[in-house]
């Protein structure tokens, strides 16, 4: 009981946390949470518990910026991410889960390092660059709930402002985790962790809201990245021993 207690605590904490950073920037639930949700429930339920919750927090996120979404960039990026759900999810299924404990692991550690370097990819730009990321961001998404640093390194080269970034970024959000759960199905989780997951999402979006108006942008996504690099490493660590 001690350890199942001990669980639901720090799934509360990671959920709370993630969902305060979403709320901040738009993004980063997944890099903040999958990796501790992986540990915890495994590969295949972590990743559509993340993809439920970001979806969620981005529809309450879009309500007051749904005007700034650019439509243009933006279907583009959901039509290939649509396309390219299901074969995330069919991957996923198939292999083994130390494989793809690792392979999150390594995915999100490999999406916070190009975010970082700020990497100007010149083929994620225009249309083209938009699909391109759209069908990179819906395969990691499916697969292992990581789905917006495509997204994010587009925004970047297209040279988007944070006044952009953020409602485009809860659209995707919406749009992407609406597929992968479409596609994954919806988690299976006791009623105490269910209701310690919904209370930690309406409690880290409350701290979120209140500390928009004062967070700084630079800190809040170092600590995003920091996070997200820490739990990557450990989830693949956690995966290579598993082989061995």
């Amino acid at each position: 009981m001690a350890g199942a207690g001990t669980a639901e605590l720090l799934l509360g904490c990671t959920v709370a946390l993630a969902a305060s950073v979403q709320w901040l920037t738009g993004m980063g639930f997944a890099l903040i949470a999958v990796p501790v949700l992986v540990l915890l429930l495994g590969p295949a339920q972590g990743v559509v518990l993340a993809n439920c919750a970001a979806g969620v927090i981005s529809v309450v996120g879009l309500a007051g910026g749904w005007r700034r979404v650019r439509p243009a960039a933006m279907v583009p990026l959901v039509v290939a991410a649509a396309c390219t759900v299901p074969a995330g999810s069919w991957a996923a299924a198939r292999l083994p889960e130390p494989v793809l404990l690792a392979g999150v692991g390594t995915l999100v550690a490999l999406a916070v390092a190009l975010v970082m370097a700020g990497a100007r990819i010149p083929a994620l730009t225009g249309t083209g660059g938009a699909v391109t990321a759209g069908a990179v961001g819906g395969f990691m998404n499916s697969a292992a709930g990581v789905g917006g640093p495509p997204y994010s390194l587009y925004a970047l080269n297209a040279g988007w402002s944070v006044r952009e970034f953020v409602p485009n970024a809860q659209f995707y959000g919406i749009a992407v985790n609406v597929f992968s759960v479409a596609v994954n199905g919806v988690p299976r989780l006791s009623g105490p962790a269910w209701a310690v997951t919904v209370t930690a999402m309406v409690a880290g979006a409350l701290v979120g809201r209140a500390l928009a108006p004062r967070a700084r942008e630079r800190a809040v996504r170092r600590l995003i990245y920091a996070l997200a690099l820490a739990g990557g490493f450990s989830v693949l660590v956690k995966g290579l021993l598993e082989m061995v």
